[in-house]
């Protein structure tokens, strides 16, 4: 059974800082990739970044480019997402993604609140 364990977020003014973290275990594929999406309230979920594991390169949405920055530890099957230079606009449930090697299914972590006040 796949679990995720996200950690990393909370409250923090604008133009701060947060990293966000995520372990996978007991996958029984191969991840493809890992990444981030959000969820603001009232809004669809949306994709953030997103990490391939063979290659190591990261991906980003425009709305975030030049301020997130993601990372892997391959052999923990952890990803993180290092948020600099937060806006109110970030404000939203933040979800690890691991996407699998081959069917291309998503798995879904609980999500993890971030919350930026102005």
């Amino acid at each position: 059974q796949v679990q995720f364990a996200e950690s990393g977020g909370g409250l923090v003014q604008a133009g701060g800082s947060l990293r966000l973290s995520c372990a996978v275990s007991g996958s029984p594929f191969v991840i493809y990739a890992m990444g981030w999406y959000r969820q603001a309230p009232g809004k669809q979920r949306e994709w953030v970044a997103r990490i391939i594991s063979s290659s190591g390169s990261p991906q980003y949405a425009d709305s975030v480019k030049g301020r997130f920055t993601i990372s892997r530890e391959n052999a923990k099957n952890t990803v993180y997402l290092q948020m600099s230079s937060l806006k109110p606009e970030d404000t939203a449930v933040y979800y690890c993604n691991a996407q699998e090697l081959g069917t291309w299914v998503d798995y879904w972590g609980q999500g993890t609140q971030v919350t930026v006040s102005s």
